[in-house]
């Protein structure tokens, strides 16, 4: 029998929900009152292991991938990830490449961590929104200060230590009127990878709204539509930006690489700092807890009819509107999460993005059809 294969991805929360900022869109900091009365978040050493071995165990491609995640992961401490470090390679006889990604907010990397991510080839991912207050506006420290100086200076150190760093940035209300401030900003920091990531916050779990601070789906076409001008114009093999390289996948016909555009999700759980595990980032929820490693596995819930029913729930809800759709294959619908609004003929499901979705990949057709064209040229 064949070796059965997995493709996954999991958010590991090595301080659950702990963070040093207070992003006023965040939604992981109201995570850890899932866990009452708990006073430690740090992932425990014993825990720590079970996850690198298991983690090791359930995957079946040449390249193992480990993504730190949080709240802010950096305030595990240094010698935290010493330890996980050791763990791999404790538990990687056969010498399979490991790769660890970092998701931070910047504030806390010093010259310690920056020699420390770039000794173990970290790729570091850094939340940045743009300049002055497109960052500060909603970005701030905990007790209300200004948090952009300290994030760039932490930037700066990943840079001049050579680490591999990707630049995320929240499109929200206010930073979207200003795409190509927000661009030029990213581009004088010397960015190669960029991902915009939109905000959308619901007010109920019923209705179709969203807070003021929540990006117009339209407006969020537009922000994408100028940027992607900007970067055909000048800055094609110099920039990667993820929404780009997915939409060029097709191309190919190659699946994506990022779970909200895939036909079906459930690669990308969460685990949190105690061993429980969870269907999505989104979904961190009693609903969604599928067990933990200390009494199952990692590749045993990955493998469950509860992930794979999870996964399956994407395409299998997708609405006519969607089905029919021109762009569908670069969409897919987009994330669960925010499927909440109804399609022009009022069927239930679909995303609340949709209108600029549809915006920028209609857009973006004549080039990823011009790519495709020259690949089937050349073959």
């Amino acid at each position: 029998m064949s070796k059965r294969s997995r493709e996954f991805q999991i958010f590991a929360k090595p301080v659950g929900a702990l963070c040093n900022l207070r992003c006023r869109y965040c939604y992981y900091l109201e995570k850890k009152d899932l866990y009452p009365g708990r006073r430690s978040f740090l992932m425990s050493d014993e825990m720590l292991e079970r996850f690198i071995l298991q983690n090791i165990e359930a995957s079946t491609e040449e390249v193992i991938n480990f993504s730190w995640h949080g709240g802010e992961p950096l305030l595990a401490g240094i010698g935290f990830f010493r330890k996980a470090v050791a763990f791999q390679k404790k538990y990687n006889p056969s010498g399979r490449t490991i790769i660890n990604g970092i998701q931070t907010n910047g504030t806390l990397i010093d010259e310690e961590w920056g020699r420390f991510l770039a000794d173990e080839n970290f790729i570091a991912g850094i939340s940045i929104d743009g300049p002055g207050d497109l960052h500060n506006r909603f970005r701030r420290t905990a007790d209300y200060k200004p948090a952009l100086q300290k994030t760039l200076e932490g930037y700066e150190i990943l840079r001049k230590n050579g680490i591999v760093s990707e630049i995320l940035c929240v499109v929200n209300s206010d930073n979207v009127k200003h795409p190509y401030v927000v661009y030029d900003f990213f581009k004088q920091l010397g960015t190669k990878y960029l991902t915009f990531l939109p905000l959308v916050e619901r007010t109920d779990e019923t209705g179709s709204g969203v807070s003021p601070e929540s990006v117009a789906a339209g407006d969020f076409g537009d922000f994408l539509i100028s940027i992607f001008d900007e970067w055909v114009e000048r800055d094609i093999g110099e920039i990667k930006i993820q929404i780009i390289e997915e939409a060029a996948r097709t191309a190919f016909g190659q699946e994506h690489t990022l779970c909200i555009f895939r036909v079906n999700c459930g690669g990308v759980p969460v685990l949190e700092h105690n061993g429980d595990f969870y269907s999505c980032d989104h979904y961190v929820d009693s609903e969604h807890l599928v067990g933990n490693i200390s009494s199952g596995t990692l590749a045993g819930f990955l493998d469950s009819e509860d992930q794979q029913a999870f996964g399956r729930a994407k395409s299998q809800t997708l609405p006519r509107y969607c089905l029919d759709c021109e762009v569908r294959s670069m969409c897919n619908g987009e994330c669960p999460k925010n499927r909440f609004i109804a399609t022009p003929e009022g069927e239930p499901g679909l995303n609340y993005l949709c209108q600029g979705y549809k915006k920028f990949f209609n857009h973006c057709r004549p080039f990823v059809e011009a790519i495709a064209s020259a690949w089937r040229s050349t073959r």
